[in-house]
């Protein structure tokens, strides 16, 4: 590997070790030839998600500009153009030694887009529309690096793990969020509970959230677990080599979920964390799993979307 790309990859790592340490620490159980893969793609999608919440960076127009000109170097690269960029080299190698689908790299590159412009999403099948590009196909860009017994099978729970870790960023980052200017949770939702954004923002300055958001929040923990018992089955699937890397992942955004309902649902208070202690004897027992053993999951159950029980969620997190 000559030293341009070298230093391209450590870019990769270096953006996960500071930005993704939930994730990182899961990264630690891989062989040390996957790894430097996996960081590479979660450099590409940090990097573009940096470009996108840079609120020093100028206007929406400016960023929406500099996302642009940085695709258009992506592509360039795709097509066997010189790049200059500091981390690119790293993600078009892993794309080509593993002959990742590019489709998923363009959706990506769409949702990021969307950011610049859609400040909320009216109902959940809206958000899905999002996050298909944001976050199911990083779970399946992940595959070809991670590997499985039957690939086809394990897409679909790759894609729900994907949805499940967004979800739970979201949920945990109310706060942080709605200071960028932007309310992840559905509106239909906010309105089932009997929450306004005025009501979000009011908690933002309390640090606070009242009965009614608490409540909002605990309904979607369940909206979560949802994603996550559609995944677990495809954990046993991928390569043993991959299996605890992907059972500590799991288990440590769902312990997100944890801390916040551990917190009665009160993401304004404090930003919810796993501690270090639980984060190290989590990735220890996951080491310990025996590969193939099935993955512990949350029973999936129906949830009421309307608080009258009127519509249902399926199991792919879709009006029934």
């Amino acid at each position: 590997m000559d030293a341009s790309l070298a230093a391209a990859y450590e870019r990769c790592r270096e953006l996960h070790r500071f930005h993704g340490r939930t994730y990182y620490l899961a990264t630690r159980l891989l062989p040390g030839w996957k790894r430097r893969h996996v960081h590479a793609l979660y450099g590409f999608t940090r990097y573009a998600d940096e470009i996108v919440d840079r609120c020093e960076g100028g206007t929406p127009q400016e960023r929406a500009a500099e996302l642009a000109a940085w695709s258009a170097e992506f592509l360039r690269g795709l097509r066997g153009g010189h790049t200059d960029d500091p981390l690119l080299p790293a993600v078009l190698h892993t794309i080509q030694v593993f002959d990742i689908d590019l489709e998923d790299f363009r959706k990506f590159l769409d949702s990021m887009a969307m950011d610049l412009t859609v400040t909320q999403y009216e109902t959940y099948d809206d958000l899905l529309g999002y996050m298909e590009g944001s976050a199911a196909v990083i779970g399946t860009m992940m595959l070809p690096i991670l590997e499985s017994s039957d690939r086809a099978a394990a897409r679909e729970p790759a894609r729900q793990l994907g949805l499940a870790f967004q979800l739970t960023n979201f949920i945990r980052d109310v706060a942080e969020d709605l200071e960028r200017g932007r309310v992840y949770l559905p509106q239909r939702d906010l309105a089932e509970f009997g929450v306004t954004r005025a009501d979000l923002e009011a908690a933002l300055t309390a640090r606070r959230s009242s009965d009614k958001i608490k409540s909002l929040i605990r309904y979607q923990l369940s909206r979560a677990r949802h994603h996550y018992a559609l995944a677990a089955p495809g954990i046993p699937m991928l390569a043993p080599t991959s299996q605890s890397c992907m059972r500590a992942a799991y288990r440590l955004y769902g312990g997100i979920l944890d801390e916040v309902e551990a917190q009665d649902g009160d993401v304004f208070a404090r930003r919810a964390t796993v501690p270090k202690w639980k984060r190290l004897a989590v990735a220890l027992s996951c080491v310990l799993a025996r590969p193939g053993a099935p993955m512990p999951a949350p029973a999936p159950a129906e949830i009421p979307l309307q608080r009258d029980g009127a519509a249902l969620l399926d199991l792919r997190g879709t009006a029934a």
